[in-house]
């Protein structure tokens, strides 16, 4: 049986022989597309999202309907939907981690998994938010590990990310630091924004990824906060002591 990462990764022709297997005109078109993941021993999530996120699939016109959907945006819509719902339950984190390494070497499809990623992640915030889960904290860490890490996102996705310095997520995330390690933006300009906090900062520090002559630039800031001045006067005595 095929896997969801070999399905997402399928050749059109190799889309075709394995769908077509599956094609029975007895099914109901809202049916057909749970029995064919069944029979692969996927969800039907699973198999709606492999295929739907697969960049070949917008050259095979037969397969919406071999799965019971009037149009390829029919199909689309309900990977969309998905996608953005769910929380590791019909996909698992896996699932998702294979389908962002595979969308960011798709050009037409990373633009649109920026939109979605925005519904996704609010979605998963939320629930957070309501339960505390930490099995789902500790896989949307993963997951958005990957996303920066992958290069998903563009510099606006980013840029509105940093402007909510109150969020608790990106605290929960060390998302600065995840920022500055893929860098989608330089780190001399993640660091010298005052918009960063300074415990953020120090995690920038503390993992080396500041260099000496802006930490001193920095300094060299009237307008920082004293909690800010502290934090870097403390790392440089440490380290010329070490």
């Amino acid at each position: 049986m095929a896997s969801f990462k070999e399905i997402l990764r399928n050749s059109e022709e190799e889309l075709l022989q394995l769908l077509y297997k599956f094609n029975k005109s007895e099914i109901s078109d809202k049916d057909k597309a749970e029995d064919i993941a069944a029979q692969l021993k996927l969800r039907e999530a699973q198999l709606i999202c492999a295929i739907g996120f697969n960049e070949n699939v917008k050259e095979i016109p037969e397969i919406p309907i071999i799965l019971g959907f009037e149009s390829l945006d029919v199909l689309f819509n309900s990977r969309n939907e998905y996608f953005t719902t769910d929380i590791y339950k019909l996909l698992t984190l896996d699932n998702i981690l294979s389908i962002y390494s595979a969308v960011k070497s798709d050009v037409q499809n990373k633009q649109i998994m920026e939109y979605l990623l925005k519904n996704r992640l609010i979605t998963i915030e939320k629930r957070i938010e309501e339960t505390v889960n930490s099995l789902i904290i500790d896989k949307y860490k993963a997951e958005m590990k990957a996303i920066y890490s992958d290069e998903i996102v563009s510099i606006d996705f980013v840029e509105n990310r940093l402007d909510q310095s109150d969020s608790g997520f990106r605290a929960l995330l060390n998302e600065v630091t995840l920022i500055v390690e893929s860098k989608i933006i330089p780190v001399g300009d993640i660091f010298f924004r005052d918009s960063i906090l300074p415990q953020e900062k120090r995690k920038l520090l503390d993992k080396g990824l500041i260099p000496s002559n802006l930490i001193e630039m920095r300094l060299g800031d009237p307008n920082i906060t004293d909690v800010e001045k502290k934090i870097l006067y403390d790392y440089k005595k440490m380290h010329r002591e070490s």
